[in-house]
Parts: C-alpha cells; sequence; structure tokens
C-alpha cells in the first residue's frame, strides 16, 4: 500500500473548551488530534507561543496518547486571555481556539479577595481542611415567592471555638443582609433566604468559606421567571430600577426592559414615585416613555423618595417593578456641607450659614453642554461661573429654535438651584440651542456661550441583532448557548436569550435579567428534546431584533474525558511482575471507556522515581499484570482512563507494594465486583475469580454482607455453604436500606482475603423498572424481551447466559430496535437450561435475570406446540337449546376465526348439510356456528360433532343425545311446538291464580293475551258458569273475579275459558280441601297481620284483654295463652268476638291472675303471636279501675227507680175518679213521696196515695175538681240514690165552650 495514501493533515476531534474561573484556581485546556503522520501542536497565549520554561511552574504541557493539554496554575487577571493550540504535520496545518476568563469577587469596600494562606497557620498550628458539601443546585423561582439556598460546610479539624468567614455573591458582588436577603450561619450549614423573589435576584451566586488556610467556593445559578400578569396578555414586569445624578431639580431614573412583552410590542413605561414616609404612589410621566432612562421633575428639595417602573402594551399594564433604593433630591454638594441630621420625611435641612457680604452679579456659566437628548427630554450640564461672590447662584435656562434669534426663558416663574436641567415638551425633529444665565440678589448675569443645534430625538440606537449563535451540549437539562456580540452597540446593557423546542413554534425565554457576556449556560430544558436558540441585545433604547435562529441541539450530556479510576488493589505478585485490578471512575464522560494505560514508579527509601508507561495499547479489562518489574522493590501504581474524547487524568497513587512472589496456601481476593438488578428487596452480585489460586484450585466462595453505616463487626455471611459459580442473588433485602458486600475465595487449603468492598448501594426499585417478559409467537418462536424506558443515544443490550455474555450465535439471535431488546431461541433444549439477564449500558444501572428452568422449558415447548399445531379456540363447546315453536338449535362459538374458516357438520359419522331438514348458519364476526331442526324424532337420536378449520388450526366439539336425555329432549321440543300452536289464538299468560287484598278480599285473576272484542272469558264455579266477561278491550290484560267476604260456601273449581274463532284456552283452579285451607291461610296471615297490638281494659265485672283486626272471618283460628300455655276457658274467664274485636274476659280477677297473656293467630305457617304483660302497675291500675266499675254498677243497679206507667199529662173531666199506678224499684225499698207544685202532699180521703209491696205506687182521686189541676211529683229515695216522675193533670168543665181547660 502506497505510504502517502495514509497520511492526512492534522483534525481535531476534540477541541479545547472555553473556561471561566475563580481568581487562584488552575485551569486545564485539552484537545484532542488526530493526523499522520503525528501532529506536533503548540500553545499560543494571544498569539504569542507560550514558553513553559520562561515562567516556570506557571504553565504545564502535555502530549500524551494524541491528547494534548495545557495547565495553567494559578490563574490571575492577567491569564485572561485568547488560547490556541496549533496542529502541524507535513500535510497540514490546523489550529482550535478557546478563552479563559478569570473572575475576582467584588466586595463593597474592597475589589479584590485576599489570597488564600498557604501552609499551617501560625495562631493554631494547623491546617484546616474545608469542604462544601450537601450544595444547592441551578434553581428556578417565579417573582414573589421565596428561596433558600443552603450548603453543608465541613471544616477539619472542627474547633468549637473557631468560625470561619462565610460570604454569598450574586455575580460575584458580595450580598449584604437586607430586607430581600437573609443570611444564616448555623455552625456547620450556611443559608441565604430570598425573601421575595424579583427578576434582580437571578444570577450566579457563590458560597465563599474563608479560614485562616484559604477559601472553598460553591456557585450554581437562579432563574426568577415572570409571576403570572394581572391582565392576560400584559407584558413582565420591568427590573433593576436606579436612581442616577440625583440633583435639587431632578432625579434620573433608569431601568432594564423585561424579557418577557406578553406577545405584544412594549408600547412604553410609566414612572412611579413614593415618597419616603409614606405609601401613596404619584405617576411621573402622562404618556409613556419608551427610552429606558426618564428625568424626574417637580421633587421637594431635601425629601427622600423611592420609584418603580411599569411597562404597557396593548394588551394592559405590568406589575411594577421592585422599588428602587431610596434617593434625597438635593445636590452633593449640600449633602457635603450637610451638619447635623435631616428628618426623612419632612425634608428638613439644616445647613451652615455664611458670612453676608455684598452682593455681586454672578459671571457666565462655563462649559454648557448637551448631556442627554431623547424625543421626550433633553438634559443640559454646566459648571458655575467663577464670579459668583459669596452668595448662593441660581440659574435660569434659555432656548431658541436654530435659524432664529429668538431666545425663550424656559424657566419663567422659579430658578433652577443645581448645574443641571432636563427639559420637556420640545417638539421632536427640530433642532435647537441652548444658553444658561447665573442670577442672585444683585441680578441676571451675562448668558453663557450657546450649545451647537441639538435635535430633539433619541440619539442612542437600538443596538444591531446579535450574530451567529452557537449551542453546545452541557448536562442533561442545559446548553451552553454562544454568540457573536452586537456590532457598534453603544451603552449596551445585555442580552436575552430565547429557547424553543424544535416544531413547537413556542419561545421561551432562558434568562430573565440581561446577560453581559456573550455566553450563557441555559438551563431547565427537557433531556432528549432538540432545542434552537435565539438572542437579542437590549440597551436604554429598547431591544434589537433577534439574531438567526441557531442550529438545532439535542440536549443531552456532553462527552469529556473520564475521571479518574480508583482502589487500586494488587491480585497477584510473582518475583517480577505484579497483576493490578482498579474500580471504573464514577464519571465516564458520557462515552464508553474504550480501555485505560497504567503507570508505576520504584518508590526508594519512601522517595517516588519517575513515571513509566506499562502499556502502550490500552487495556480493556479492569486487571493488568505489569511485567519487567524488580524483585523486592516497591512500587507505586497510577491508572487513566480513556475515551473517544481523549484520556482522563490519572488516579492518584497507589499505595506501595512490595513486588515479591506469593507463598500463602490460601487463594488472593477476587475482584471487579459488580451489582446488577437492584430491586427492593433483592439483587445480583457479580465477581471475578482471584488471579492468584494459592496452593490448589479455587473450588468456592463465600459472600459477605453489611449496612453500609454498620461498624466492622456487622458483616455476617449470605451463604453458609460455598458457591461454586461467580454470581450469587442477594435477597431480603430491607427496602432503601444501603449495604456493601465483599467475596472470599476458598480452596483446600482454607479461605483467603477478601475482596475490595463495594460501594454502598441502596434496595430501591428505580422507576421506570422493567423485568424480563418470556413470549412465544403464533409460530411457536421463544423469545425473552427486555425494554429499558431510560435510555441514552450511547445505550446499548448486553445479553448474558449465567452472567457470561452470549457470543455463540448457534443457540440464540438478539434483536434490538429502539428501546427493546429480544433474544430469540432458535431450537430451545435441555442445553439452554441457564439464567439469561440483560444489562443496558449508560443507564443508571438498568438490568434485569429470567431463569429459564427444567420446568419452564418444557411448558414453554408445550406453548410452543400449540403454537405451530394450534387449534381453534372456543368459548363455549357444542350445546343444544330449544328456540320458539320447538325447534332445536345446535351451537357453538369460536373465540376467534378468519373469514377463510370452515365447518363440517356431522351426525353418527355422516355428514349432513343444508336441507328442509337442517338450517346452517356461520357467523364469522363473531364465531357462533349453528345448526337448526324443526323438530325431533326418534331417528334424530346420535352424535352430533362440528368440525371447524381455519388454516393450519382445527378444533371440534360433539353432543351426545341418546337414552333418557334425548327423550326428554323430544318431550320439551314437543311441548314447546304445542304452546306455540296455543298462543296462536286467545290465551293466559298467566293462568288462574289468586291474590289477596290488604282488606282481605279475594281476587281471583290471570293474565291473558291475543285478545280481541270478539274474543269471550266465561267463568265457571263447580261447572257452572257464575260470570261471562265479553267484548274485552284490550289485546293483553288481567281478567279478575272479586270475593269479598270468602267463607266455605266459596270453597269450589274456579275456571275460567277463553274462546273465539281463532280457537280457546282454559285456565283452571282448584280451590277445595288443601286449596281452599291455603287460600285461607293467606287470608288469615293478612287478619294476623292487621291485628293491633294487646291492650287492657276494666268492666264491672273483670278486666278484659283485647284486640282489633281490619277484617274477621269465623274460620279464623285464635288461641289465647296465659303464661305459654293455652287457656282453658270456664265460667270465669271466657273470649268471644265483637265485630273485629277479640276479647278475654276475666271475671272477678285476682292476683293469681297476674302474668303474660298471648293471642295466637293461626295461618298454617307459623302464626303470629300479640303479648301483653299483665302484672306490677299494669294490673293494678285495671284492678283499681275494675274495682270502681264494680261498684259503680251495684250503685246502678240498687238505687230507688221510678219504672213506669205515670203519663206525661193527665186531661180530666171534673168529678171523674183518676187512678194512676207506676211501679217502683231498689234495693233497699225506697221511700216513696208525692208532690203537687213542689209541695208534698198526704193520703186522704180526697187523695189516697199507697204503697204496696215495696214495689207499686198507687195515686188515686175519687172524684176531681179544679182544684186538682196542677204538676204532681212522685219522689223516690234510697241510700243509693232518688229519682222522680212528673205529670200534670189538667181538670176541665164539660158545659165550657171549647172545652176550655180549667
Amino acid at each position: 500500500m502506497n505510504e502517502d495514501s495514509l497520511m492526512h493533515p492534522p483534525e481535531f476531534v476534540i477541541k479545547p473548551r472555553s473556561h471561566t474561573v475563580w481568581e487562584k484556581q488552575c485551569v486545564r485546556l485539552h484537545c484532542t488530534v488526530s493526523g499522520w503522520p503525528d501532529p506536533r501542536v503548540v500553545w499560543y497565549k494571544n498569539n504569542v507561543a507560550i514558553d513553559p520554561l520562561a515562567n516556570p511552574g506557571k504553565y504545564k504541557l502535555e502530549s500524551r496518547y494524541n491528547v494534548h493539554s495545557l495547565e495553567i496554575n494559578r490563574c490571575d487577571f492577567d491569564d485572561t486571555a485568547q488560547y490556541h493550540a496549533s496542529a502541524m504535520n507535513s500535510k497540514g496545518e490546523q489550529s482550535a481556539f478557546a478563552s479563559v476568563v478569570v473572575k475576582r469577587f467584588k466586595g463593597d469596600v474592597d475589589e479584590s479577595l485576599p489570597s488564600p494562606r498557604q501552609g499551617p497557620v501560625s495562631e493554631y498550628g494547623i491546617t484546616f481542611q474545608t469542604h462544601i458539601v450537601d450544595q444547592f443546585g441551578v434553581s428556578f423561582g417565579r417573582e414573589g415567592e421565596t428561596m433558600s439556598l443552603g450548603c453543608t460546610v465541613i471544616i477539619y479539624p472542627a474547633l468549637n471555638r473557631y468560625q470561619p468567614e462565610v460570604e454569598w455573591y450574586r455575580d460575584d458582588v458580595l450580598l449584604s443582609p437586607s430586607k430581600w436577603t437573609h443570611m444564616h450561619w448555623s455552625g456547620d450549614r450556611a443559608t441565604l433566604t430570598l425573601t421575595h423573589l424579583n427578576k434582580e435576584d437571578e444570577g450566579l451566586y457563590t458560597l465563599r468559606v474563608t479560614t485562616k488556610s484559604g477559601y472553598e467556593t460553591y456557585s450554581a445559578y437562579v432563574f426568577v421567571r415572570d409571576a403570572d400578569a394581572e391582565v392576560e396578555g400584559a407584558p413582565g414586569a420591568p427590573l433593576d430600577v436606579r436612581c442616577l445624578d440625583a440633583n435639587k431639580d431632578y432625579i434620573i431614573v433608569t431601568w432594564k426592559q423585561p424579557a418577557v412583552d406578553g406577545g405584544n410590542s412594549i408600547l412604553g413605561y410609566f414612572v412611579d414615585r413614593c415618597e419616603v414616609g409614606t405609601t401613596h404612589w404619584i405617576q411621573c410621566n402622562d404618556t409613556p416613555v419608551k427610552f429606558a432612562r426618564f428625568p424626574v421633575t417637580g421633587l421637594v428639595e431635601g425629601r427622600s423618595y423611592t420609584f418603580r417602573v411599569r411597562a404597557v402594551n396593548k394588551s394592559g399594564m405590568s406589575r411594577p417593578s421592585r422599588v428602587s433604593e431610596p434617593v434625597a433630591a438635593m445636590d452633593p454638594a449640600d449633602r457635603a456641607r450637610m451638619r447635623g441630621t435631616s428628618a426623612p420625611w419632612t425634608g428638613q435641612i439644616i445647613v451652615t450659614e455664611e458670612e453676608p457680604a455684598e452682593s455681586v452679579v454672578p459671571g457666565r456659566p462655563l462649559e454648557l453642554q448637551v448631556t442627554e437628548a431623547t424625543k421626550n427630554y433633553v438634559v443640559l450640564s454646566w459648571k458655575p461661573p467663577g464670579e459668583k461672590g459669596l452668595e448662593g447662584v441660581m440659574y435660569y435656562v434659555e432656548k431658541c429654535i436654530s435659524g432664529t434669534d429668538s431666545w425663550q426663558r424656559v424657566n419663567t416663574e422659579i430658578p433652577v438651584k443645581s448645574p443641571r436641567f432636563a427639559l420637556f415638551d420640545l417638539a421632536e425633529g427640530k433642532s435647537y440651542s441652548f444658553r444658561v444665565r447665573c442670577c442672585n440678589s444683585a441680578g441676571v448675569g451675562e448668558p453663557s456661550d450657546p450649545t451647537e443645534a441639538t435635535t430633539v430625538g433619541d440619539k442612542l440606537d437600538i443596538p444591531s441583532a446579535p450574530g451567529k449563535v452557537v449551542p453546545t451540549r452541557n448536562t442533561d437539562t442545559s446548553v451552553v448557548v454562544s454568540w457573536e456580540a452586537s456590532r457598534d452597540a453603544k451603552e449596551l446593557v445585555g442580552y436575552y436569550i430565547e429557547s424553543s423546542v424544535v416544531g413547537s413554534n413556542v419561545w421561551e425565554p432562558c434568562n430573565n435579567k440581561p446577560v453581559n457576556a456573550t455566553r450563557f449556560i441555559c438551563h431547565g430544558l427537557m433531556t432528549g428534546e432538540t432545542y434552537v436558540f435565539r438572542v437579542r441585545a437590549v440597551n436604554a433604547a429598547g431591544l434589537s431584533q433577534f439574531s438567526p435562529e441557531s442550529e438545532p441541539v439535542e440536549v443531552k450530556a456532553a462527552i469529556a474525558s473520564p475521571a479518574p479510576p480508583y482502589g487500586i488493589t494488587v491480585l497477584e505478585c510473582v518475583r517480577d511482575s505484579m497483576v493490578l485490578a482498579w474500580k471504573q471512575p464514577n464519571f465516564i464522560g458520557g462515552a464508553d471507556i474504550t480501555g485505560y494505560f497504567v503507570d508505576y514508579r520504584e518508590v526508594i527509601d519512601g522517595v517516588p522515581g519517575k513515571w513509566h508507561e506499562a502499556n502502550i495499547r490500552a487495556v480493556s479489562e479492569r486487571a493488568y499484570r505489569v511485567s519487567d518489574l524488580k524483585e523486592n522493590k516497591k512500587y507505586q501504581f497510577q491508572v487513566r482512563a480513556a475515551n473517544m474524547a481523549g484520556v482522563g487524568i490519572p488516579s492518584l497513587p497507589s499505595n506501595t507494594f512490595l513486588c515479591e512472589e506469593w507463598t500463602i496456601a490460601v487463594p488472593g481476593p477476587p475482584h471487579d465486583l459488580q451489582i446488577r438488578e437492584v430491586r427492593s428487596d433483592s439483587l445480583v452480585l457479580l465477581w471475578k475469580p482471584p488471579v492468584y489460586q494459592g496452593r490448589d484450585p479455587v473450588n468456592g466462595f463465600y459472600v459477605d454482607i453489611k449496612e453500609a453505616e454498620a461498624p466492622e463487626e456487622a458483616w455476617r455471611g449470605v451463604n453458609n455453604k460455598a458457591t461454586e459459580k461467580s454470581f450469587i442473588k442477594i435477597k431480603n433485602l430491607k427496602e432503601g436500606e444501603a449495604y456493601v458486600f465483599r467475596v472470599r475465595a476458598q480452596n483446600k487449603a482454607g479461605v483467603g482475603n477478601t475482596s475490595d468492598v463495594t460501594e454502598p448501594v441502596p434496595a430501591v426499585t428505580k422507576p421506570g423498572t422493567k423485568e424480563i417478559v418470556v413470549d412465544v409467537d403464533d409460530d411457536g418462536i421463544i423469545s425473552l424481551n427486555f425494554e429499558c424506558s431510560g435510555m441514552t443515544p450511547d445505550s446499548k443490550f448486553v445479553w448474558s447466559k449465567n452472567y457470561e455474555e452470549i457470543s455463540d450465535a448457534s443457540r440464540l439471535t438478539v434483536e434490538t430496535k429502539g428501546n427493546k431488546s429480544k433474544a430469540v431461541f432458535k431450537s430451545p433444549g435441555e442445553e439452554d437450561i441457564g439464567i439469561y439477564s440483560c444489562l443496558v449500558t449508560h443507564t443508571d444501572g438498568a438490568s434485569s435475570s429470567y431463569t429459564l428452568s427444567e420446568e419452564e422449558l418444557k411448558r414453554l415447548l408445550e406453548i410452543s406446540h400449540d403454537h405451530k399445531f394450534p387449534i381453534i379456540p372456543l368459548k363455549s363447546e357444542l350445546a343444544v337449546e330449544l328456540l320458539e315453536k320447538g325447534r332445536v338449535r345446535f351451537w357453538l362459538q369460536a373465540e376467534k376465526i378468519s373469514p377463510n374458516g370452515k365447518v363440517n357438520y356431522i351426525f353418527n359419522d355422516n355428514a349432513v348439510s343444508q336441507g328442509e331438514k337442517y338450517k346452517m348458519n356461520f357467523d364469522k364476526n363473531t364465531g357462533v356456528i349453528e345448526m337448526i331442526m324443526e323438530s325431533l324424532t326418534p331417528a334424530d337420536e346420535g352424535t352430533y360433532t362440528f368440525q371447524l378449520q381455519d388454516g393450519k388450526a382445527t378444533n371440534q366439539s360433539s353432543l351426545v343425545l341418546i337414552g333418557d336425555v334425548f327423550k326428554q329432549l323430544q318431550q320439551e321440543s314437543e311441548f314447546q311446538r304445542k304452546e306455540w300452536f296455543r298462543k296462536q289464538g286467545p290465551h293466559f299468560i298467566e293462568y288462574l291464580g289468586y291474590e289477596v287484598t290488604p282488606e282481605c278480599c279475594v281476587i281471583l285473576k290471570c293474565k291473558v293475551g291475543n285478545m280481541k272484542k270478539e274474543t269471550s272469558a266465561l267463568w265457571y264455579k263447580d261447572g257452572h258458569q257464575i260470570k261471562s266477561d265479553e267484548h274485552l278491550g284490550f289485546t293483553e290484560g288481567v281478567l279478575k273475579l272479586e270475593i269479598a267476604q270468602i267463607s266455605k260456601k266459596d270453597a269450589g273449581v274456579y275456571e275460567v275459558v277463553l274462546k273465539d274463532d281463532r280457537g280457546k284456552d282454559t285456565s283452571t283452579l282448584n280451590l277445595t280441601d288443601q286449596g281452599f285451607k291455603d287460600l285461607m291461610n293467606e287470608v288469615f296471615s293478612f287478619i294476623a297481620n292487621s291485628s293491633t297490638p294487646l291492650k287492657v281494659t276494666s268492666t264491672d265485672e273483670g278486666i278484659r284483654l283485647y284486640t282489633f283486626v281490619s277484617y274477621y272471618n269465623d274460620l279464623l283460628q285464635v288461641t289465647w295463652h296465659y303464661k305459654d300455655s293455652a287457656i282453658a276457658f270456664s265460667d270465669r274467664i271466657k273470649s268471644g268476638v265483637v265485630g273485629e274485636q277479640l276479647w278475654l274476659q276475666i271475671t272477678e280477677p285476682t292476683e293469681k291472675d297476674m302474668g303474660k297473656y298471648a293471642i295466637e293467630f293461626n295461618d298454617g305457617k307459623g302464626g303470629l303471636r300479640r303479648t301483653l304483660e299483665l302484672s306490677g302497675q299494669a294490673f293494678d291500675d285495671a284492678f283499681a279501675e275494675f274495682q270502681r266499675l264494680k261498684a259503680a254498677a251495684i250503685a246502678e243497679r240498687n238505687r230507688a227507680r221510678v219504672a213506669g206507667g205515670l203519663p206525661d199529662v193527665v186531661t180530666i173531666q171534673e168529678g171523674k175518679a183518676l187512678n194512676l199506678t207506676c211501679n217502683i224499684s231498689g234495693n233497699p225499698v225506697p221511700e216513696v213521696t208525692w208532690l203537687k207544685n213542689d209541695r208534698e202532699i198526704t193520703s186522704d180521703e180526697h187523695c189516697i196515695l199507697k204503697f204496696e209491696s215495696g214495689k207499686f205506687a198507687s195515686f188515686t182521686i175519687t172524684g176531681v175538681n179544679t182544684s186538682d189541676s196542677g204538676k204532681y211529683s212522685i219522689l223516690v229515695k234510697n241510700k243509693y240514690g232518688t229519682e222522680s216522675g212528673d205529670f200534670t193533670v189538667s181538670v176541665f168543665i164539660p158545659d165550657e165552650a171549647g172545652g176550655k181547660k180549667k
């Protein structure tokens, strides 16, 4: 091959990266260069070649393995420069550039940081070591929120009385405690609290901890987003409001424009002022100003003010900015001459008095110039005149339109006190000249020289758009964005950067506070997304146009050279060589480690020698035999890791090892311990056998475990019996607990030394963890499948059997697509039994395993066979059912069948087909297959079979219909057939039955259907028609026959006959014997349930218990109980019924009658019982009432009574005899008294009164006369009472006309 064809010019594989570092720190630039012949690399600073010998200790140059580096020690400001590496060979030259920026902390007092003190501290005689841990990261907040940043600081040695100096910086500016920033130091933790976030708080925050031995720093960026706008579409709030050029007459307020305009251009800004000590805000400008600087006038001299700014667009007003620091409206010279104090809220100023002197007209002001000009205002400044006398002077300002000689005084009323003045209300676009006159009590002086013509308009131009934007990968969530600065930009405030996910057309701000550099790290991006960036510049005049969009960049970690390996140990030692092992770097630089380089040096009397390369070519394993060593000499080793970005820095030198041959009998330590498949309760530990076997081969391993924080004595064995494998699954871990492990090897001589201890591993199942899933496809192919959700572009799937990577593809093939990988068995057999695992590289340990045991293999092979020779699955086997009209349906349903599926119908081994007897249907969408027969005959007895075929899949199902099974089906089919014909005419849907209503009325009813007007319904009892329903007005309804008060005479056989020209149907109900008894029991049940609770009442004969029912039937059987025994009735205890009341009478009760009474209704099912406890107070009350009623009854029976016989009125003729008799009763015999006109009368010859036998009283007048007319009464009386009977006697004379009564 021609050698020239191999030669090519230098090419930078990895270019040097720019760095920004603190003063006194070190920085290292490195690059990787390819080319043939090997290029020579020269480093330059600001285009001047760097000579390390000219500055001993300042620069260190290295070139190894095509990696070239420049290390700058203890950077200072002079090291801020542009550096470049120039690579040259015979084919050409290439250069790559990088910048180094050295930053210094800025304080309020001292601008520079003190250099750290080196060496021991004289005050204490010790050296402090400072470590900042538990650090705050890049933080995101929103305006109005509170944020705390904190770090834990470890200082060794710890002295209780010694406290370090703790300082916080924002963008290199020292922070002091204020209402916005609170700082706290607890002795071991430094905290900075931002009490009310504003965009001014955005920036790089640095914690600096200074001890007597030096200082340590830590920095992270804080981003502050705009608060939600009060009006949708309104811009963000302005920021960084400051006051410049404060004097008696005006104060210039400046601010920075917000990054967010709300989607519409900002029309301008309003400035508000508030006098210190008040809360009243006053708007300073009537119309919005676009220029981010504005002179506020109309202030009261000596008073202090704060200011704020609001932005406005067409959608509305933004939130106000953070208020400025207070500033007083007075000249700086006045502040210097002030004596005493001032009250800020009143503005009172105490000044010294000057000696009075004769007034002198002041001279001309000097050096008049226009210091600032915008379209809204012009600011003039000048120097006081040389001749002004001892008296203070004031000024008048005059203006003149260019081209005229007409001077017009601007401040006609009040002279200006300060040598500066802001003019408003000038016509935009016109040119003006200005001049100033001095005045005092002596008069007005001559004018100053006029200024040059000044055209009203913004003198400061909006900056041009920044140039090319270049994004560079940084971390998984950030991108470094650099750009070309705006050209010819004046008074540049900074830059705003925006990002957009490619394709979204939505732009978001990356910073809300302008940055001054042309490089910025944009944080908070989505890992894996692709972004484009754009930049615009800002100054007081406004925001520039956007730069061109950058090239798209995917957010992922940048590739860097690996960190140093660590944990160098010796695995074997012979006379002239040692086998070393080491651990993989914690950070591999975002790319696979391609190999390792080992260096060694001899140590003589404790003094290390020069490093030598042990291997020229990189080794891929983490173990290497270093040869050509000298026996009994001591050596140290260091290891470098390499990836595609280059070779990393070397590890720390190892311990010093003696090169002498090992002769111990037991094995050396196992090495290269790895942890896989970490779950909340288990993990897998792998290791490699020891290089040094001892006298005999290694025959097993022991694994030890302990909690990471536990003491050394907590080590315990995982396996009591040595395992021959170089891996083990450790189970029964405690979730969340961190563990460490070590391994020991054994041979016949014993157990050797332990391996290095693993790093602590917490037993936690990480989110998104997947397991290997076994699958058998439709062709019977068995595969193992693994999916990983946390892959990176560099991730790879690594399959292993028994944790040894599979390299033989004869039995297993691996297919990977995206984040899924599949290991496919070619011809699975017993030789494939084992543990299969899959590891995904460049992840946080994504791995899983699957054990293919003998039983599992057998199960998978059975499934595979079923898939290769498939069976059509059935949802249901062949079954039979009856359809309408007694038709017989044979059917089954397949779970899934294609449109190409076929069915054969077999009866007794003979195929049957579609015809008059058989009707076949096959629904391929649902998989339902059916065969329908109109009826069954004896010849249809036998076996029915459906045979299915779908491609290579088959199945069949049979149904045997013989013997009693067939006969029963045939009978049911015939019955259904007859039923169908019955229902073609009027028929019973529900046959005749009965219903008992709550009123105990019995209703016979049936539901009928298919009726028409001509249909009649005839009711029969015992063969005799009792009712006829004709001209029925429904096609389907209910026929009823009501029996209001059922009795024995209603027992019988009831029948309903439906008939018309289509046919007839009959329904019969037997209500005799047991049928009638069942009916009555249901009636009795309703009666029993309607009964009221037992109650008690008293009579003059005794005590009565009773209950009411809603309806009483003579056939109702009830039983009364006393103390759970049926009562034997007698003359003293009786029961009866009065209407709907059922009662029990206890005559002449005594205490023996106390107890529990119950009435039981018998309904043939269990009955219903109502109970009453007649004892205690209930019995006493009833018994007392009985005694009272009994006494009242006796009195009523024996009291004196007039039983009858007396008329109400007696009309009698004079001279006639009057004889009246009445019955008298009473015991004892009553006394009888007669009265006339309420006066007692006695018996005499004219009026004879008699009382005979104690029963009969008579009243006789032998011959009446008119004097006998009047009202008469009989009064009877005994000890039980009195009663009277009244009558009236009227005597008339016959000869008186009209029979006039006397």
